[in-house]
């Protein structure tokens, strides 16, 4: 028996109900009896499955075990001479006929022979050479392969359009089965209900979220109570991206997308919505590293008064600490990054954060000196400028849409030149309704914001800012960023001369500057 090639068995179903029946021992069965009939060794630790994986979409090559394979051809792991047994080619492939033939001479190239179990056909570069017409009867089934399932896509893109339609104007109220349905509903038969364990650790996840944790530290958290439908970062950021958290089913067939509201039962209000929106859009709002969050550092806010480059924190965790095992004072330092890596900043040397953080947080906790910082100025005439202008560029993209679109259709052979304008008109267009639905979130939220309110969240957290409190700091990290574009630190005074004072220039996000002056520094390093 030759045990150096080996015989591989590959089963695909493209829905994974298929698998239940017999199809596959029969498959099994039949790749042991080929290897014994041959003297080859069937690789059964190998016995490819990929369930659930559409061949005309290509995600069995893309996502599954047949893309791993062919991997492995192509850097020489399956040895020549080995054989691949699959039910038919259409197991194989069931995308366009020229690319599914590519991926079959992919496999024969190699040295494979490719068997078919339905038929008893085997594929390789000598039989195809004595036998040719083979080579047409394998196109052939791959052409009729190609045109079941690209009748049956069409049938259902029609059948879902259909159904989003009757969902819109209220005339049907079922269940559309198109990709998967969020991880905290389930499909009761009836409608859609929430998964009651599920459905509270998503209203966990996006209260961390929008206290300011990242997403690693909210991914722990879920896992700890027992939940991980959030697998990584990038899951957590597309959940909270998700309209299906206000209830509503967002659906593309063939380029055009379908908003279905009230399709699945809703964890939040569209406010609340369009805050978590508006949050996720800021790059600087997550901690950075460090056992201590920053509350004014990390998120480009904070800047040096006397150059204008960003001022970084500096945690000396390891000196002497406090005998309740919290740093000094003036072992959390704030530096101007250009003094420290000796560039032009004219006044070098550091502060304590100590009396900065604490006096912003004793001025913000007073509900008059928050009035007077929002609504010293309107930076919304400059955000609703913004907005009606990339309005008007989106009709203007629009307009140029539509002519290349008619030009397109009234050639016979548009040129490539008519494809590639239209692209880069669809992704102008994609950038500017981006702008809007940013500006659109930034004037609903400042439509919201309440002063008073605002003052009490301020005070609420100055004991535990002071405390080193971890959530108490993460929260005033997000109100800082509400509330100030910018604060500059003069870490020696306003004119530096004997060093005992600090003063603070804060920019409101209305427009308005105030000025804290003579902040003691406080804390000294030990």
């Amino acid at each position: 028996m030759d045990r150096t090639r080996r015989v591989y068995s590959y089963l695909r179903f493209s829905d994974p109900k298929q698998s239940e029946g017999g199809s596959v021992d029969r498959q099994l069965d039949y790749a042991r009896r080929w290897a014994v009939e041959h003297g080859l060794v069937l690789d059964e630790s190998l016995t490819m499955r990929d369930e659930g994986l559409s061949a005309y979409h290509q995600r069995h090559v893309t996502r599954g075990m047949l893309g791993l394979f062919l991997a492995a051809v192509d850097e020489g792991r399956v040895p020549p001479g080995s054989v691949l047994i699959v039910e038919g080619l259409d197991r194989l492939s069931r995308a366009e006929p020229i690319q599914a033939q590519a991926q079959l001479a992919q496999i024969i190239n190699a040295g494979i022979t490719v068997v078919t179990a339905s038929d008893g056909k085997e594929y390789n570069r000598q039989r195809l050479k004595d036998q040719p017409m083979d080579l047409v009867y394998s196109l052939l089934v791959m052409i009729r392969a190609h045109e079941e399932s690209d009748t049956k896509s069409k049938r259902v893109k029609a059948a879902i359009r259909r159904q989003c339609d009757a969902w819109l104007t209220g005339k049907w109220r079922g269940i559309i089965r198109n990709g998967k349905d969020p991880a905290w509903v389930a499909w009761n038969g009836q409608a859609f209900e929430l998964i009651p364990d599920r459905a509270e650790s998503v209203r966990l996840a996006i209260e961390m979220f929008m206290d300011g944790h990242g997403a690693m530290a909210i991914i722990s958290r879920l896992r700890s109570s027992g939940v991980t439908f959030a697998a990584n970062a990038s899951h957590l950021y597309k959940m909270i991206r998700n309209r299906a958290l206000v209830g509503d089913r967002v659906l593309t067939v063939d380029g055009e997308e379908f908003v279905l509201p009230g399709y699945y039962p809703a964890l939040m209000s569209e406010a609340e919505f369009a805050e978590l929106q508006r949050l996720a859009s800021q790059r600087h709002r997550r901690k950075g590293k460090g056992e201590i969050p920053g509350v004014i550092t990390g998120m480009g806010i904070c800047r040096c008064g006397y150059c204008g480059s960003a001022m970084v924190a500096q945690n000396l965790m390891s000196r002497k600490k406090r005998p309740d095992g919290k740093p000094h004072d003036g072992h959390r330092r704030l530096i101007c990054v250009a003094s420290s890596n000796a560039q032009a900043c004219k006044v070098n040397g550091s502060c304590s954060v100590v009396p900065v953080e604490d006096a912003i947080m004793e001025w913000c906790a007073d509900a008059m000196n928050l009035a007077s910082l929002m609504s010293g100025g309107d930076a919304g005439v400059g955000l609703r400028a913004e907005l009606a202008a990339a309005r008007a560029r989106v009709v203007e993209i629009e307009r140029q849409i539509e002519r290349v679109t008619e030009a397109m259709l009234s050639s016979d052979a548009p040129p490539s030149s008519f494809a590639k304008k239209a692209r880069e008109l669809e992704n102008d267009l994609a950038h500017e309704q981006d702008i809007i639905g940013r500006c659109e979130s930034e004037l609903a939220a400042r439509a919201r914001l309440q002063i008073p309110g605002m003052a009490d969240a301020w005070a609420a957290l100055v004991d535990g800012v002071k405390a080193l409190d971890y959530d108490a700091r993460l929260k005033t990290r997000q109100l800082v960023a509400d509330t100030f574009s910018r604060i500059d630190v003069y870490h020696s005074g306003l004119l530096p001369g004997d060093g005992k004072v600090i003063d603070i220039v804060l920019h409101g996000r209305s427009g308005a500057v105030r000025v804290l002056s003579g902040v003691l520094r406080g804390g000294t390093v030990e």
